[in-house]
């Protein structure tokens, strides 16, 4: 049959623009999104993204074990386009990544309204679906270990807008353009295109009622490879990993969208909405396509292949499930009354602002560059950045990212320097790239006990991998029971330490 779509051209030229006034009201919204869901420019994933842009600005930053962020950056172009912006620019680096933080706020919500406005043909239900995903921006997506967009700038924050400009230009019909954003997509992001091309795919069958599922070629066999003990040991650490150790409220954010889109593209029929029962139609399958693929890659023998994260499809879903929702509520219930805006978006962002200060306890909500950081693991960092040679080479309690105060902010990203693997994020490359395994697993081994190290612990790690520097929690160890340190620099929560050798 033929496709369900009008006609492109039946668009208000205008509509499809970017207007002065609508690129203010957007740029109004992406701030107060911002000033709602905080910015925390280094941590949790920014340990892996800051560190490959800043290595790229001066290659002599991180001589050691960089390979745990490089592994990243060298997979994508995401690290090259923010330091060729900084080298152009000439903009001091923290002011650099807060505009592309902005920016790709700013993009996914004008990606998100130019959507409603194709799914719906007005602007109070465009405004709605962006107002809904720009108050649940930090909103988890089931039980992915993903925001729909990050307190920090990564890689996600430009391929997530990419992927929904290629599904607008799907619903234009400008095939080549949407197959130019999926390129696009592919260079910031090799992972996440996966889910955008496929889900285009999806699109395309579904526009001609057949079955609208993705194709099988889309899975790379080929990363088909027996799974080392250190492999597996990294990958237990993330249950995210495996379906079937979700929370059955996880679960329940799989299904429940399914189920409401469905009763959504019953309400597109009725009121005569293609393009929004177009898209809801392509999501059911695509969903379910990547759900059935979680389950086989659960079975033990596909271990090597759970790199692959076919539930992250979800991420996708989440985006275009809230535009539709928030254009159909404020289609049918809040409407032009100003009021009833009021209720639902205050009471929205107020709890997410909540949830977020619990997240981020010791640590300013905004981190604004140039600022006092407010928190003494960040002043620790900041100071080994400005007085320890760039080549030094520093241990951590391999878990202190997760420690209270602490707040997940990443070493490198903030300090600079090497530092042996940790179990936190540097786990997370290893999930991703299985040759890091032994190598990560010897380094923290090594590491095991920290809270108990004394002056012999310490040697053995400058003995054996060449650590000459290390940052402890208070009370400290530059006491008599504890010989062989120098600690020129201390806080209420940490000391920096360098390690004298013996002789």
């Amino acid at each position: 049959m033929r496709s369900t779509l009008p006609p492109a051209n039946l668009l208000r030229k205008d509509s499809r623009a970017l207007t002065l006034r609508r690129a203010g009201l957007l740029a109004l919204v992406t701030a107060a999104a911002i000033l709602v869901h905080g910015y925390h420019p280094a941590v949790e994933d920014a340990e892996i993204y800051l560190p490959g842009i800043k290595r790229i600005l001066n290659p002599a930053l991180c001589p050691h074990n960089h390979v745990f962020f490089t592994s990243h950056a060298g997979k994508t172009f995401f690290p090259n386009l923010i330091a060729a912006s900084i080298r152009i620019s000439h903009l001091p680096f923290d002011w650099a990544i807060l505009l592309w933080h902005f920016l790709s706020i700013f993009l996914l919500l004008w990606a998100c309204w130019r959507i409603g406005e194709l799914c719906f043909g007005q602007a109070r239900a465009a405004w709605g679906g962006v107002l809904l995903v720009a108050s649940l921006l930090t909103i988890p997506v089931a039980g992915t270990a993903l925001y729909i967009v990050d307190q920090y700038l990564v890689s996600r924050s430009l391929s997530t807008p990419a992927i929904l400009f290629a599904v607008i230009s799907a619903l234009e019909r400008r095939y080549l353009r949407a197959a130019l954003w999926v390129v696009v997509t592919g260079l910031i992001h090799p992972l996440m295109v996966v889910f955008g091309a496929s889900y285009f795919v999806a699109l395309l069958l579904s526009a001609r009622w057949k079955p609208a599922v993705p194709l099988a070629m889309m899975l790379p066999l080929g990363l088909l490879l027996p799974a080392s003990e250190a492999y597996r040991h990294a990958l237990g650490a993330h249950p995210y990993f495996f379906l079937l150790r979700w929370q059955w409220y996880e679960w329940l954010g799989i299904f429940a969208p399914l189920v409401l889109l469905a009763w959504y593209r019953w309400i597109a029929r009725r009121q005569m909405l293609p393009r929004l029962e177009l898209l809801a139609t392509a999501l059911i399958p695509f969903s379910l396509f990547y759900f059935a693929l979680a389950l086989f890659l659960s079975l033990p023998r596909f271990a090597g292949l759970l790199l692959l994260q076919p539930m992250r499809s979800l991420h996708l879903l989440y985006v275009l499930f809230f535009v539709f929702t928030g254009g159909l509520i404020s289609q049918s219930i809040l409407r032009d009354k100003v009021w009833r805006w009021l209720v639902l978006f205050l009471p929205l962002c107020i709890g997410m602002f909540y949830a977020q200060r619990q997240l981020f306890p010791s640590t300013p909500h905004i981190e604004w560059p140039g600022r006092d950081p407010g928190n003494d693991w960040v002043r620790a960092f900041l100071w080994i950045r400005q007085n320890t040679p760039t080549d030094a080479y520093f241990a951590l309690d391999p878990n202190h990212m997760a420690l209270p105060g602490e707040d997940q902010h990443g070493f490198r990203a903030l300090a600079e320097r090497s530092m042996l693997a940790d179990n936190i994020k540097d786990i997370g490359a290893v999930t991703m790239f299985p040759k890091l395994a032994s190598e990560w697993q010897r380094q923290v081994r090594a590491q095991s006990g920290w809270k108990n190290f004394q002056r012999e612990d310490f040697l053995r790690l400058q003995r054996d991998f060449g650590v000459d520097w290390v940052v402890v929690e208070q009370p400290g160890v530059a006491g008599p029971g504890v010989l062989g340190l120098d600690c020129p620099y201390q806080n209420s929560r940490v000391q920096v330490c360098q390690i004298i050798p013996a002789h």
